[in-house]
């Protein structure tokens, strides 16, 4: 077996780029010689430190946490290190299993909204909803995305997740008055009930709803058609319509699968 190793031939072992290698000396973690064409050689007795840098640096160890454990490693400092490497994947577990979890979610919540037969109204009845928004005249849907982001930024520490987190807009009720659609004047995240911050609450009580699936700019026609079946089952509209987005952008490009669901109050 040979003493010495050329840097491509340690890169090819041990998968870690020349650039790499280059970096570790400039550190002065490795210190390979030269040969008499200037090549870099790397001594046998190096090596066990490759195997340390990739198994820390696979869970975020800086290099310089790295070179201090290989300047003074004992079995005191490896006894540290091996709590925090210990520490470090007990969060990496926590965070995969999070990450399971909301992956779930998501699947519950496309599976059961494949479910739902557009076009039925129903009333139903809620307890009170706790929201946080943001007031804001909308007329694009590209508005909409942004004001969206926006709201998430704000409360990102209350709404971690925002691709199962409950999002709904108001209508600008005075554009629908003048024939004009998918015109909004607010948006907001429906929050868990226990929230302890809020913006607004959405009252309990019953709420007329009903789904349509496909652009958004048929929503005008579906605000009457919510009207007018509150109008026919002798119930009183007691507060303005919103959306809420049962499947949109967050699930998929195509408009024709978007599902959203109109509510209104009544009594």
């Amino acid at each position: 077996m040979k003493n010495y190793y050329k840097i491509g031939e340690i890169s090819k072992l041990y998968g870690i780029g020349t650039d790499s290698l280059r970096y570790y000396e400039e550190l002065g973690i490795l210190h390979p010689k030269r040969d008499s064409n200037g090549y870099r050689l790397y001594n046998l007795k190096d090596m066990y430190k490759l195997n340390i840098i990739r198994d820390l640096r696979l869970l975020d160890f800086s290099m310089v946490q790295i070179k201090e454990y290989l300047d003074g490693q004992s079995i005191a400092n490896t006894l540290k290190i091996l709590e925090e490497e210990q520490s470090l994947l007990q969060k990496k577990i926590e965070e995969l299993q999070t990450r399971q979890t909301i992956i779930r979610r998501q699947m519950a919540a496309l599976q059961a909204a494949s479910s739902i037969q557009p076009g039925i109204f129903t009333v139903k009845c809620f307890p009170a909803r706790r929201c946080v928004q943001i007031s804001q005249y909308i007329t694009r849907d590209e508005e909409m995305d942004f004001v969206i982001k926006k709201l998430h930024k704000k409360h990102e520490s209350m709404v971690p997740d925002l691709a199962n987190q409950t999002v709904g807009a108001f209508f600008s009720m005075d554009d629908w008055r003048q024939g004009r659609s998918n015109v909004y004047q607010s948006v907001f995240f429906v929050l868990e009930h226990d929230a302890a911050e809020y913006d607004f609450v959405l009252p309990s009580g019953n709420y007329l709803s009903c789904f349509y699936q496909g652009s958004y700019q048929q929503n005008g026609q579906k605000i009457q058609e919510v009207l007018n079946c509150a109008a026919k089952q002798g119930l009183t509209v007691t507060g303005d319509p919103f959306e809420l987005y049962e499947i949109d952008n967050r699930y998929t490009a195509r408009e024709e699968e978007f599902l959203t669901e109109i509510q209104v109050r009544v009594s």
